[in-house]
Formats: C-alpha cells, sequence, structure tokens
C-alpha cells in the first residue's frame, strides 16, 4: 500500500451515558493552535461500518487541519432510533469536555458524517440547537441519508436495485417498529424549524444517491437563515461506497477526494473559536 501522510492515531474509549464508546483520534502533525475537534461518524446505511471504515474521511478532516475523533458508535439493532443517537448526544458532550486534552481550550466543536453518518450528524446538530447548548460550532454532512421516502431521481438512478435495496433495508433497520419514523431527529429532511442551527457544510457528488436530498436540506437551511456551504463535486466518485474503503495514498490523491479535502479546508478554516456563533474569515 502506498505511505500515507504524516497523521497520528490512537484508540480510545470515551463516557457516553452509562458505558464506553470506542474512538480512533486522528491529529495531523501541520495542524494549528486550537485545531476544530471533529466527531466523525462513519456510513454504513444504519446497518455496519466501524472504525476501519471511517478512516478515510477521517484523514481528509485531518489533512484539512482538523483533530478528529472517529466513532464506533452502535450498529444494526442497537441503531433503532433514538438508541444511537441518545449515546451519540451524550458522547458529543464527552468530546466538548475534553476539546482542551485533544486540541485546545478554544478549539470549536464540530460534527461530521457521510450516509448514515450524516443523518445522525445533522440530527445532532438539531438536537443541540433544541436543548440550548452552546457546546456545536459547525456541522459537515457528506451525502447525508435524510429522507426515508427515497423518492429522489439521484436515488432512482443508483445502480440497478443494490443501493435502493441497501438503503430501504437501512432505513427500515434504523426506523424499526418506531412510532416517531417521521421525528425530525430520525429523518432531518421532515423538520420543518431549521432557523438557528450551527453553520453547515454539505457536500454530494454527481455520481451520488444522496445527492438531490443533500442539496434540497441545503437550501432549505439557507431559506431558515443558516449560514451554509454547499458544494457539489464531479464524478465519478463511486459515493457513498467509496467514502468507506480503507484509504491509500492514490485514493487521497483522486479528484474527488482532493476536492473534497480542499471544501473541508475551507469550512474548517472559517470556524470561529468556541463561543462565537457565526462564521468569519480566520
Amino acid at each position: 500500500m502506498d505511505a500515507l501522510p504524516l497523521t497520528s492515531c490512537h484508540d480510545d474509549l470515551l463516557p457516553a451515558g452509562d458505558g464506553v464508546v470506542p474512538v480512533r483520534v486522528y491529529k495531523s502533525a501541520a495542524r494549528r493552535k486550537d485545531a476544530p475537534v471533529v466527531m466523525h461518524l462513519h456510513g454504513g446505511a444504519f446497518t455496519g461500518g466501524n472504525l476501519d471504515s471511517g478512516e478515510l474521511v477521517s484523514r481528509l478532516l485531518a489533512d484539512a487541519g482538523a483533530v478528529v475523533v472517529d466513532v464506533d458508535y452502535p450498529t444494526g439493532e442497537a441503531t433503532v432510533f433514538p438508541t444511537a443517537l441518545k449515546t451519540l448526544d451524550a458522547l458529543l458532550a464527552a468530546v466538548h469536555k475534553a476539546r482542551a486534552k485533544l486540541s485546545g481550550k478554544g478549539a470549536p466543536l464540530v460534527v461530521a458524517g457521510e450516509e448514515a453518518g450524516g443523518n445522525l450528524a445533522a440530527a445532532l446538530a438539531l438536537m443541540a440547537r433544541d436543548q440550548g447548548h452552546r457546546k456545536l460550532s459547525g456541522q459537515i454532512l457528506i451525502g447525508p441519508m435524510l429522507n426515508p421516502c427515497m423518492g429522489t431521481a439521484s436515488l432512482r438512478q443508483a445502480d440497478a436495485g443494490y443501493g435502493e435495496c441497501r438503503w430501504m433495508h437501512g432505513w427500515r433497520a434504523y426506523l424499526g417498529e418506531c412510532e416517531d419514523g417521521d421525528h425530525p431527529y430520525a429523518a432531518p429532511a421532515n423538520t420543518g424549524r431549521l432557523a438557528g442551527l450551527v453553520p453547515a457544510l454539505v457536500v454530494s457528488a454527481d455520481d451520488d444517491p444522496m445527492r438531490d436530498e443533500a442539496l434540497a436540506y441545503a437550501r432549505a437551511m439557507k431559506r431558515a437563515g443558516v449560514d451554509v456551504q454547499q458544494a457539489l463535486i464531479a464524478g465519478p466518485s463511486g459515493w457513498p461506497c467509496s467514502l468507506m474503503k480503507l484509504p491509500s495514498l492514490s485514493v487521497l490523491q483522486l479528484p474527488w477526494a482532493s476536492a473534497l479535502r480542499q471544501k473541508l479546508t475551507d469550512f474548517l478554516t472559517l470556524i470561529p473559536p468556541a463561543g462565537k456563533s457565526r462564521l468569519q474569515p480566520a
């Protein structure tokens, strides 16, 4: 395998509720003082994924200047709404408390995720606003799963039913028999109240099955007055599957990976220090 850029990583356990959650922490040698701390949630259609499948995006985030806490959150039966989300909300508080140790006292906290992890990241941002918490400074949504209706053109264009079956199964696994399946925390696309959310970066790709719901959510946040940066990366990207492959130097240098890294860098550079509430030039 090609040599990867110099980024240190180590595994750890962080408290969340009555238990602990495995995490992997990534730090770039070139990061700045009080670099943003990003809690990253991998994809896997709510039914799979682990710390290894979160490595590629975690490395791109670290390359973009963040200290990354990649989370091995519960999947499968343990993910049924709202179990995993409650665990992650508790974990977000733990990561916030550990900011000084991870990066610096003034480090802002950002939540990020791709595909199913993008759903959870968007839900955590909604929860943080509703709970009046000031702990979150930004959200990064990469091809997020937001709408269980699965009626968008980009999903219908997904290859030969594979994606449709996979994500339909994922939504059924996540929502289960839940009577609140249309709750905004479960399906953020259903929310009618987006004002007051932290600044957002929403990224999709031309060939991403989640493209239409991601861009629709970005537009809705903009209409609600949220600071939003949105980007559509040229294909072919192979998203979301390519986002969850083990990285190599050649993969990290692909056009879509370079474009995503730049979008992440641009957004993280504008995240203000902890305690401030809007994007502003560094």
